[in-house]
């Protein structure tokens, strides 16, 4: 499948939709910890509409030219929040799975350290190579394209490529 490029009000369209379908499950969430970086945007939007705390985990796992391959997934011993713990249940967001494994292995983390059990999962696409089905999505792709989001062109340029 040829890549797939996505527009900011695209991309906003989708977490509203992505939030829609959460709110029309009817599950009752008190805290959302969003995967950073691609999550925080996912994120930011769904913890002011459902106005509910914010923590922040960092997990890496793409780098290379064009931060364009997957390499060993680097997840933080840390979640950055105000609240002194998290709290359950919990929404775990970021903007895609792919192969699944940082949901997987950050959905381990939550369990383990911080002793949440009722977690789940909310991207806004997912591709069929993953290993687990997110809770909630708002594109499906049987394949695998590399999807283009608005902001990754600032991973290519400098400040001072602005002003040119």
């Amino acid at each position: 499948m040829a890549d797939v490029y996505v527009s900011w009000d695209e991309y906003h369209r989708l977490i509203e939709k992505l939030a829609v379908k959460i709110d029309h499950s009817g599950w009752q969430f008190a805290q959302i910890v969003c995967l950073a970086k691609g999550g925080l945007r996912v994120g930011d939007i769904l913890c002011r509409l459902f106005r509910q705390p914010l923590a922040i985990l960092y997990a890496a796992s793409y780098g290379g030219q064009n931060h364009q391959i997957r390499g060993e997934l680097t997840i933080s011993s840390n979640l950055a929040m105000i609240e002194a713990q998290l709290k359950s249940p919990l929404l775990l967001v970021d903007d895609l799975v792919d192969s699944g494994i940082t949901l997987q292995k950050t959905s381990i983390l939550l369990q383990e350290k911080y002793g949440i059990t009722n977690i789940k999962t909310a991207v806004i696409w997912y591709k069929a190579a993953s290993r687990i089905k997110p809770d909630y999505y708002v594109e499906y792709y049987p394949d695998n394209p590399w999807i283009h989001q608005p902001f990754e062109r600032y991973e290519l340029i400098t400040p001072k490529d602005l002003l040119e």
